[in-house]
Order: structure tokens, then sequence, then C-alpha cells
């Protein structure tokens, strides 16, 4: 991979970050503002599913900031793009399709697959 598109990469990883920092700020402040005091139990419940979605959403929004991350950091270290099972070079399009990929498209079919019989 060379340098102009290393520095590709690295201007969308932190594009997602900035982004997902700020959603990040956001969520945080809703979760921990409360909603007020509820009279009735439907809407003691609705709060409740609402508050329980809204950390599920918070928990995703943490894994992938750290996994944009550690790309950054792969980036850094000149390890970024190459498969972390196989060594081979990830294919340019998969890591415009999900530059935190760690892995090429022949060894996350693969891992898929095996997930799957293990079932």
């Amino acid at each position: 991979m060379d340098t102009m598109q290393k520095e590709h990469f690295r201007l969308i990883l932190e594009g997602q970050l900035d982004r997902l920092m700020a959603v990040y700020g956001i969520t945080l402040s809703e979760l921990t503002a409360g909603g007020g005091k509820n009279s009735e139990y439907v809407d003691i419940a609705s709060a409740a599913a609402e508050q329980a979605l809204k950390m599920q959403i918070r928990s995703r929004e943490s894994r992938l900031i750290r996994k944009i991350q550690s790309a950054l950091e792969r980036l850094d270290a000149g390890d970024f793009g190459i498969c972390e099972s196989c060594g081979e070079d990830i294919a340019l399009r998969r890591l415009e399709a999900r530059p935190v990929t760690t892995k090429c498209i022949r060894c996350k079919t693969e891992e898929e697959r095996l997930e799957v019989l293990a079932q």
C-alpha cells in the first residue's frame, strides 16, 4: 500500500472516529439525563425499553470506536491492510467497504463458515 492510499484510509478512519465520538457524547448525555418521572407502568416500560436500546447502540458504537483506533494503530505500525490470518494483502475494495477489517475476504468467509458449523 502506497503513502497516498494510507493517507486516504487515515482520513476515512479519522472522519468516522470524529463522527462516532460526537454521537457518543450525545448518547452518553441522553443516558445520564434521565427522562423525568413516569407515572404509568406503560410509560415506565417504554422508557426502560428505550434506555436498553440506547445502551445497545452505545455498546456497538464503543466497539466500533475501539476497532477504528486499532486500525489507526495498524496504519502507524505499517500493518494496515494485511490479513491477520494469512498475511496476504487485503483487497482495496474490501478496505473501502470496511476499513476496520483485519482479515481478507477469503479468511473472513472461512471464519464465518466455521462459526456456522460450530452452531
